[in-house]
């Protein structure tokens, strides 16, 4: 393989490329149109390649991949820190080579067509819920001018619209509930087309081991089990459990200096969907411990972990705290390849007891 090292500034209509020798000096920038570009990588000798993990970047590696060169596609804001001065595209161009000589940004993996297509599933079902929700907030301004509150909730929500459209005395002009039916048959429209997204996320799910895996995990569904695949691809990239819990932004921010400490809230940084998803689903394993717990059934070390942290610092931050703990679950069964126990922290304490006092 050629020892040069190529950087590509992706965009829609115009590449900015810079061509380094094994020194990472450029020796070589071009500003190319698609059709051009489409020729120059044809020509290319094999070499390394760097990107941007941004949009078309991994259509673009799998056709480099194709061709038989190294690529490697770096997170964004990582590459940032290497732009100098203004930023300019053959500035980014320079700064991808030179991002790719730290050793400690971690490329980002290249997705596979099928976990492209997951992960599109999931963003046209976003879509889909976000216009269904922006149509009914907007019916629940409406009716609230002619003295109609409506409750929170969708379900419920739409049971009470639907029965002020029914009822011919309650102030609603009649030149606006054509409208009102319009929108309550888009809504449902919308509804039907969020089950039919999700009936194809459950088609891809059973032919997949690790979101079958997944699934058994308390707070995931197939939401987040598929969320996931698509969006992590390879697990063996993060040594730990920790490392992945603050990829997805779940671990304390901090500020320490010297002798001094100092923790914050939540970082925040990652992906804002997985983390909304995981929260979510930690939040409803925290309720059903909390049933579980008021009906006197048993529960396990991670249950009881969960409703002992609550009762310490409230349901909110104990909703984040098992957010972090599903996180690392995740990772642990995922890299591992084996199913949840509630228990294993326990039995493994257990069994290095054991052995021991049995060899005695």
């Amino acid at each position: 393989m050629n020892s040069m090292t190529v950087g590509i500034d992706l965009a829609k209509n115009c590449f900015e490329v810079a061509v380094a020798d094994e020194h990472y000096r450029i020796q070589q920038r071009q500003r190319l149109t698609r059709s051009r570009f489409v020729k120059f990588i044809g020509n290319l000798p094999q070499c390394l390649v760097v990107m941007e993990a941004c949009g078309s970047a991994h259509y673009w590696a799998r056709v480099l991949q194709g061709q038989g060169h190294e690529v490697k596609l770096l997170p964004a804001q990582h590459v940032r820190a290497y732009v100098r001065r203004n930023k300019t595209d053959a500035a980014d161009a320079a700064a991808l080579i030179e991002a790719s000589r730290c050793e400690e940004i971690k490329a980002v993996p290249v997705k596979s067509c099928d976990q492209q297509g997951m992960q599109q599933l999931h963003r046209i079902r976003e879509q889909f819920k976000q216009t269904r929700n922006a149509r009914v907030n907007l019916l629940r301004g409406m009716l609230r001018e002619y003295g109609i509150d409506v409750p929170k909730g969708i379900q419920r929500g739409q049971v009470v619209i639907r029965e002020a459209l029914e009822c011919a005395d309650n102030g609603v002009p009649d030149v606006v509930r054509p409208y009102i039916e319009t929108l309550l048959q888009e809504m449902r429209g919308l509804q039907e087309q969020m089950a039919t997204v999700e009936e194809s996320l459950a088609a891809l799910a059973r032919e997949d081991a690790v979101v079958q895996r997944q699934l058994r995990n308390p707070g995931v569904g197939l939401i987040t089990a598929t969320a996931f695949r698509a969006s992590v691809v390879d697990m063996q990239r993060f040594d730990s459990g920790r490392q992945f819990s603050n990829w997805l932004g779940l671990t304390a921010k901090e500020h320490s200096s010297g002798e001094k400490r100092r923790l914050g809230s939540i970082s925040k940084h990652g992906d804002v969907y997985l983390r909304t998803l995981l929260v979510h689903g930690a939040r409803s394993a925290l309720r059903a411990a909390t049933a579980a717990h008021k009906r006197g059934k048993p529960l396990d070390r991670l249950r009881t972990w969960a409703l002992q942290t609550q009762a310490r610092v409230g349901h909110n931050k104990a909703t984040v705290a098992l957010a972090n703990k599903l996180a690392r679950i995740i990772w642990a069964t995922w890299k591992y390849e084996r199913t949840f126990d509630g228990n294993w922290g326990l039995r493994s304490a257990q069994a290095a007891v054991a052995i021991p006092g049995a060899t005695a």
